[in-house]
């Protein structure tokens, strides 16, 4: 267990408290739910992963988004917009939604994100073919935050 473990399990309840904005009678009812303490035992590990939705096909993207194109997120699920480009379609993201809350559950239950056997998702719109205008497929993969 490295320092920032260590750190971790110490100061969890401490942390969260501040980082939530919770008052005392909110942070009790936090830590009495069980499953609380167990995906928080998951943080560190969480904290040092980047989970990336790449585009995968794209044709008619009214966004412009192409095959190839990334879209960055910390271990949580947070959009790391710095990483990402300068338009990102609420569409797409809204298709990343559900990969991002497996691969989290997955995580919290010890299994390795990347081994979900359904991680592409789409965009809603349907395509020209179909009545819409575009269709976007994303895929989504878990890495170290080092190989992001």
């Amino acid at each position: 267990m490295g320092f920032r473990d260590v750190a971790w399990k110490t100061m969890k309840w401490k942390i969260m408290k501040k980082h939530l904005g919770y008052s005392e009678d909110e942070m009790r009812l936090f830590r009495e739910n069980p499953r609380n303490e167990d995906v928080l035992s998951s943080v560190p590990n969480l904290m040092s992963k980047t989970i990336i939705a790449e585009v995968v096909e794209s044709h008619g993207c009214n966004s412009q988004h192409s095959v190839g194109e990334r879209f960055y997120f910390d271990g949580a699920g947070n959009l790391l917009t710095k990483l990402c480009p300068n338009k990102v379609c609420i569409y797409a993201l809204n298709a990343a939604t559900g990969l991002i809350f497996a691969s989290n559950e997955l995580a919290y239950a010890g299994i390795d994100p990347n081994e979900m056997r359904f991680k592409r998702a789409g965009c809603f719109d349907v395509g020209v073919q179909c009545g819409g205008w575009g269709r976007v497929v994303i895929e989504l993969k878990v890495v170290d935050r080092e190989q992001a």
